[in-house]
């Protein structure tokens, strides 16, 4: 049965201001998904230009999330004063910059300081652009967050696919990483002119709150953003052995040509891509939990499928498999949050994009951890359990009215 749109209605078409924005955030998305995949691709060529073993590409792979959680806090405090706007113009760039300087290390020391770089700009720019798509889906009164995911999917499919290009031509990575992330920093600085200012990020709440008939809460309670943060956290354990590890598992378990490794993650971000171009629409029609629901069920079935893989093409349709599953919970924790906090602060998004990292940690090292002791097939086990946990928690995406965040405040799950 079809379920009412979880945005406020708005008696009037979107105005050319809010139409200037979104394809701003567009851009900025599309931005950032290009850095990721990039970047993530190449694991396995650092791993084997600086000789790391797998105990030491995990601790290595570990930096990146805790920079990046100490990113987003410092970006949602940065935001909530001067707005996300500048807090991308300035961080967007520098993740930009980083890539191509991990490209450019000579040795450890070196790599491990580009990938602080690159956290610190990660954290900033996931907290930032999500703050101006809920600022967008707020002004524009319809479910619209799922579609700049979608388009951070084809960036992160177009960087995938360059990956396998520039191997087959025989591209360094100083040279891969430059020719596809300095155009993409100019691009980030353009698209940062036309983002939401501080005091349309707050006219934006100021909106929906009216069309609510409700007033601003004191603040925001942590109480029912907890079962978004968890599903958060437990689909980036899954995001990260596939970002982290997808390319490492198959060089060494099915020995797959330098050609061919990308197309891991390539398959992975271009079934999240599909899922997300039509997800907008599906939230309307059956509602955040239910979608929710689906999607960990997918992704529980994609990671078996990746676990019992015996050949390269069913393991890249394991992972193709995953990412119809997982597209589809991070943009509806995102906008959930949003709705838990009326009045634009961006401190329930800033909270809920933490545990991006909490999962990226956990992830990083569960799976590296167990793939040292008992191989990278077992390791993919465990990102598959708490993809099942995801199907529990959907019900805390059921759209709900925010309530203050005070001492005597009870606040139901």
């Amino acid at each position: 049965m079809p379920v009412e749109d979880t945005a406020p209605a708005r008696d009037t078409a979107p105005a050319s201001r809010d139409r200037q924005a979104r394809l701003a955030t567009f851009a900025v998305f599309f931005v950032q998904g290009l850095t990721f995949a990039t970047l993530l691709t190449q694991v396995a060529a650092l791993q084997r230009k600086h000789g790391l073993t797998d105990g030491e590409l995990t601790i290595l792979l570990l930096v990146v999330p805790v920079i990046a959680g100490a990113g987003s806090a410092l970006a949602g405090v940065a935001a909530s004063r001067w707005g996300s706007r500048l807090v991308l113009r300035l961080v967007q760039p520098l993740a930009c910059a980083a890539v191509v300087l991990a490209g450019l290390a000579s040795d450890v020391p070196m790599l491990v300081a580009a990938n602080v770089l690159f956290g610190l700009g990660l954290g900033g720019v996931d907290a930032g652009m999500n703050m101006q798509g809920v600022a967008v889906e707020r002004e524009y009164g319809r479910a619209v967050l799922t579609g700049f995911h979608a388009l951070w999917s084809v960036a992160a499919v177009i960087g995938s696919v360059w990956a396998s290009a520039a191997a087959t031509l025989g591209l360094g990575l100083p040279v891969t990483f430059a020719i596809a992330l300095v155009p993409a920093a100019a691009v980030a600085v353009l698209a940062s002119i036309w983002l939401y200012r501080p005091e349309e990020e707050h006219r934006a709440a100021a909106v929906r709150d009216e069309a609510a008939g409700a007033a601003r809460p004191a603040g925001v309670a942590w109480r029912p953003i907890i079962p978004l943060c968890l599903a958060m956290a437990f689909l980036y354990v899954g995001d990260s052995s596939v970002s982290n590890f997808g390319t490492v598992f198959m060089d060494k378990v099915l020995h797959a040509s330098a050609t061919v490794i990308p197309l891991a993650l390539g398959a992975y971000q271009l079934t999240t891509f599909l899922v997300r171009v039509g997800g907008d629409f599906a939230v309307r029609r059956w509602g955040p939990a239910a979608i929710v629901r689906a999607g960990g069920a997918v992704a529980t079935l994609g990671f078996i499928a990746i676990v019992a893989a015996p050949t390269v093409p069913l393991a890249i349709a394991g992972f193709a498999l995953t990412g119809i599953g997982l597209s589809v919970v991070a943009p509806q924790s995102f906008s959930a949050a949003g709705r838990l906090d009326p009045a634009g602060t961006g401190v329930a998004i800033a909270r809920v994009n933490m545990f991006n990292y909490v999962g990226f940690i956990v992830g990083a090292a569960l799976v590296g951890g167990l793939a040292d002791a008992s191989g990278f097939r077992v390791a993919f086990a465990a990102p598959l359990v708490l993809a099942a946990a995801i199907i529990l928690l959907a019900r805390g995406f059921q759209p709900r009215r925010a309530e203050p965040a005070t001492a005597t405040t009870v606040v139901t799950p």
